[in-house]
C-alpha cells in the first residue's frame, strides 16, 4: 500500500506511549521505564514489525494495545477512537475485541482446553456477533476451512493437535470477530522452521483476504522480514531506528540494529560471545546497557 493510497485515519494509532512500573518499596523504591515516547500508526491491511531483545518493551505494547495493561501517558486511538484506558467492564471489553485481537506464543493461552476446537470458536462468535446457533456452526467451519484446517477438527479437542495445528486455530478464534488489528506476540516463535513458513504464508492470505492490519511482536528478524512492511526497533523502551523493513534489515544504521542482525545464524555462522557481537556491530557494552 503506497502513502498516497493510505486511509485518513489509521485502525491503531499509538501516541507518545510511556508506561512506568514500581518497583521496590520504601527508600529502595524506583520507577522502572519499560516503554518510553513510543508513536507509530498502522493503517488498514498494513504489516509493522516491533522487534528487539527480551526486556525491550515489546510484550508490554501489545498487552497495552490490546486493554491488558493501562499506560503510564500517551494515548491509544484504534479506528480514531480513544482506547487509552483499559475499559472494565464486559460490553466494552467485547467491542474492543471486536476491533482487536491477539495471538499468543502459546496458543493454550487464548485456547479452553476443555472445549472442542468447534465450540471456542464458536463461543467467540456467540460474545462478538449477531449470529444464531446455526449460523454461528457454519461460520466456525468456514474460519476452520480459511486456516487449512478440515471438517474433521471442529470436534477435536486442543490437546490432540499439533502445535502448528494450535495456533492455526488460535488464529481463527482471533478472526472470529473480524477484528481490524491482529496483534501476533510472538505467535510462531515456538514453531520450527516449516511450520512457521505456513503460519506465514496464512497470515499473508488473510492479510489480503480480509485487510486486517498485522502488529507484529518479534525478537526474529527472519520472520519479520517475510510478515512486514515497516520495522519498528525497540531498545530499553525506546524507539532506535524504523523505516521500511528490507532498508532497516539490510541498511541498519543504530548499532543495536546491527547487533540484532549479528544476532541471526547464517550458513558457516560460530556461537559468538555477546561482548564479541556487540563489538562486531559498534555497539559498546557501557552504550548497550543491560539486557532485562
Amino acid at each position: 500500500m503506497t502513502t498516497t493510497e493510505l486511509p485518513a485515519t489509521p485502525v491503531l494509532e499509538v501516541q507518545d506511549l510511556r508506561k512506568t512500573y514500581r518497583s521496590g518499596t520504601g527508600s529502595r523504591a524506583a520507577d522502572f521505564v519499560a516503554v518510553d515516547s513510543l508513536s507509530f500508526a498502522l493503517y488498514s491491511g498494513g504489516s509493522l514489525a516491533i522487534v528487539g531483545e527480551s526486556g525491550s518493551g515489546k510484550t508490554t505494547t501489545a498487552r497495552i494495545v490490546t486493554g491488558q495493561e493501562r499506560p503510564t501517558a500517551g494515548r491509544i486511538l484504534l479506528k480514531g477512537e480513544d482506547w487509552t484506558d483499559a475499559r472494565r467492564s464486559s460490553k466494552e471489553r467485547r467491542r474492543r475485541g471486536r476491533i482487536v485481537q491477539i495471538v499468543f506464543q502459546d496458543p493454550y493461552t487464548s485456547l479452553d482446553p476443555s472445549q472442542t476446537v468447534g465450540a471456542c470458536i464458536e463461543e467467540a462468535l456467540r460474545l462478538h456477533t449477531p449470529l444464531d446457533k446455526v449460523q454461528r456452526h457454519k461460520r466456525a467451519h468456514e474460519l476452520l476451512d480459511s486456516v487449512g484446517l478440515e471438517e474433521r477438527h471442529h470436534g477435536v479437542r486442543p490437546r490432540v493437535l499439533s502445535g502448528g495445528q494450535r495456533q492455526r486455530v488460535a488464529i481463527a478464534h482471533a478472526l472470529a470477530p473480524s477484528p481490524s488489528v491482529l496483534v501476533l506476540d510472538e505467535a510462531v516463535s515456538a514453531l520450527d522452521v516449516s511450520i512457521q513458513a505456513q503460519v506465514l504464508n496464512l497470515l499473508a492470505e488473510i492479510r489480503e483476504n480480509t485487510d486486517v492490519a498485522l502488529l507484529f511482536i518479534s525478537h526474529d528478524l527472519a520472520v519479520v522480514r517475510e510478515i512486514a512492511d515497516d520495522v519498528l526497533v525497540l531498545q530499553h523502551g525506546t524507539v532506535v531506528e524504523r523505516g521500511p523493513t528490507g532498508q532497516v534489515l539490510d541498511r541498519p544504521e543504530h548499532p543495536y540494529t546491527r547487533l540484532l542482525r549479528e544476532s541471526v545464524p547464517r550458513p558457516g555462522w560460530r556461537p559468538t560471545s555477546s561482548a564479541q557481537a556487540r563489538a562486531r556491530a559498534g555497539l559498546t557494552t557501557q552504550a548497550a546497557g543491560t539486557d532485562a
